[in-house]
């Protein structure tokens, strides 16, 4: 069993190198506070950062991160919407400029999520809810897929899952407005684990190409 050792020597490094080098910027940031032009929804997986795969300065990206970087849609009667309240304060507070959804290859809430179609149980925890999110994406591919090899349907599932969560954010009041306005604007993007290779969507191809 890990203990936190390895956070405290990481902070320190953090201390004496990036924050020494930056401690301007931080102290400027802390008096003056954020204004990030760019929000990124990513996946909560430890291998998918978008601050270290970005190369991204403090204060640069607003990140908002859960399982399989998924935007519901515009739901205001619900309970809990941690990832809807990010956006609404990004959008109407900090008035974001883009906002990017950025899958990842193997992710672990596809993979759960097409594991359950080949083994239906029933369906009770946060993820599944949650998971059920992918479902419009599914039934979108499901044609040209469900006879693909595994690794076929994870891709193509990963891309879907970007498409789809582009299409939720569509659905928001806040965020169609700055649209029509010219002040936003929406993109897609997936990392591949493996290679380090980040492909981008084309939104008028609806293609993933390469970087």
């Amino acid at each position: 069993m890990h203990d936190v050792t390895e956070l405290v020597d990481g902070y320190r490094r953090f201390l004496a190198t990036r924050y020494r080098a930056e401690a301007a910027t931080y102290r400027a940031l802390a008096e003056t506070g954020q204004a990030p032009k760019t929000m990124v929804i990513a996946c909560c997986d430890s291998r998918a950062d978008p601050a270290a795969i970005f190369s991204a300065k403090p204060g640069q990206l607003f990140i908002v991160r859960n399982v399989a970087n998924l935007v519901p849609p515009f739901e205001p009667h619900g309970d809990y919407h941690g990832t809807s309240a990010a956006l609404e304060f990004a959008v109407t507070g900090l008035a974001i400029e883009n906002i990017l959804v950025m899958g990842h290859g193997r992710c672990g809430g596809v993979q759960a999520f097409l594991d359950g179609l080949s083994q239906p149980t029933t369906k009770t925890g946060f993820i599944d809810r949650w998971m059920s999110l992918l479902n419009p994406a599914w039934a979108a591919a499901a044609a040209t897929l469900s006879e693909a090899p595994a690794e076929a349907r994870q891709l193509a599932l990963e891309y879907a899952s970007v498409r789809h969560s582009i299409g939720n954010l569509q659905t928001f009041p806040f965020i169609q407005e700055r649209l029509n306005a010219g002040h936003l604007r929406l993109h897609g993007a997936h990392f591949d684990i493996a290679h380090g290779r980040l492909h981008a969507l084309d939104l008028e191809s609806d293609q993933f190409r390469p970087v």
